[in-house]
């Protein structure tokens, strides 16, 4: 899983079938302090997340797990949303 922050949302009117009716939102990986690590990204909002929150992404196959998922043309997601981080133990 990866660390990201919401930092837009992309409107596409027109897209991939398998891509109806989903949320895509602009994410850029952050590490645990908040600090921005890579280019922005496009990822399917799994979750209702809102742009400034910080959140967790998964990539790849796993990501089209569920059975209402597989075929669909997504290789990133947005599967939770961060409520703190801690980093006490590092």
């Amino acid at each position: 899983m990866i660390l990201a922050k919401v930092i837009g949302n992309v409107v596409a009117t027109r897209k991939d079938e398998s891509l109806e009716g989903t949320k895509l939102m602009i994410v850029r990986r952050v590490d645990a302090q908040g600090n921005y690590l890579e280019a922005e990204k496009v990822a399917v909002d799994y979750v209702g997340c809102g742009i400034g929150e910080f959140v967790l992404c998964a990539t790849g196959s796993s990501v089209r797990v569920d059975e209402d998922k597989k075929g669909k043309t997504i290789d990133m997601a947005v599967i939770g949303i961060i409520d703190s981080v801690d980093t006490s133990g590092a």
